[in-house]
């Protein structure tokens, strides 16, 4: 289920290409949430991280994998909708998985929040499935309605972990293996000490690597790296 707003579901979020390194006591409560086949013994968690964690991922991978199994999931990131207003959350409670991303966007806004609350409860009250994102946990967060908070707190509450430095050229080697192409350790150790660090940019950096080495017909070694990249 699409929103008539132009938001879209990025392909390559799913949970198969999310290396959970220190998450994956997360990514096993988001892989249940999104089957409509298991028993949840909670039906609402709340993710929060710093930007670039990754938390805009899982929400679209969760939407995928509950559409997958015939479910109806939504996506909702919060900081391209709150022009429409609080109304567009109206009737929400009947999806299956309900992913709300962006949550910041909305922090201070009564309306917003209170059409949130209100949102919340109804869900709980059908059984349907809820994934908010944010960047900070649910009690640090900016809300001007203290029982929004509570209730947010009320289900799972998980941070994402940063990775380090192997963590990210195990992930780098995970997204590589998954497009067909090959990354040996000294090759994508070279990635991390030259490049931007952050998750974002090192996925950008393996997409532009990927299109040209399909194009040169070239495997990925440090001279072709330095030279595609201009390191």
């Amino acid at each position: 289920m699409q929103l008539p707003l132009g938001i879209k579901l990025n392909d390559e979020a799913t949970f198969g290409n999310f290396f959970p390194g220190p998450n994956a006591t997360l990514l096993d409560a988001l892989i249940s949430l999104a089957d409509p086949q298991q028993v949840v013994s909670e039906g609402c968690v709340y993710l929060w991280g710093s930007a670039g964690s990754g938390r805009s991922h899982l929400l679209q991978a969760a939407c995928t994998a509950m559409a997958a199994e015939g479910g109806l999931a939504m996506y909702l990131p919060l900081d391209t909708v709150l022009d429409h207003g609080p109304t567009l959350l109206e009737g929400l409670d009947e999806v299956d998985l309900l992913c709300i991303d962006q949550l910041d966007a909305l922090a201070g806004d009564p309306d917003w929040e209170e059409a949130l609350f209100h949102l919340f409860n109804r869900l709980r009250e059908h059984g349907g499935r809820l994934l908010l994102a944010a960047s900070a946990a649910p009690r640090a967060m900016p809300f001007q309605l203290p029982d929004l908070a509570s209730r947010l707190a009320w289900g799972l509450v998980f941070q994402l972990q940063a990775l380090d430095d192997l963590q990210k050229q195990q992930m780098l080697q995970l997204r590589a293996e998954l497009r067909g192409l090959q990354l040996s350790d000294e090759v994508a150790r070279f990635m991390l000490s030259r490049g931007e660090r952050g998750l974002a940019e090192l996925f950008e950096s393996l997409e532009k690597l990927d299109q040209a080495s399909l194009q040169a017909q070239r495997r990925l070694t440090i001279p072709f790296v330095k030279s595609t990249m201009g390191w």
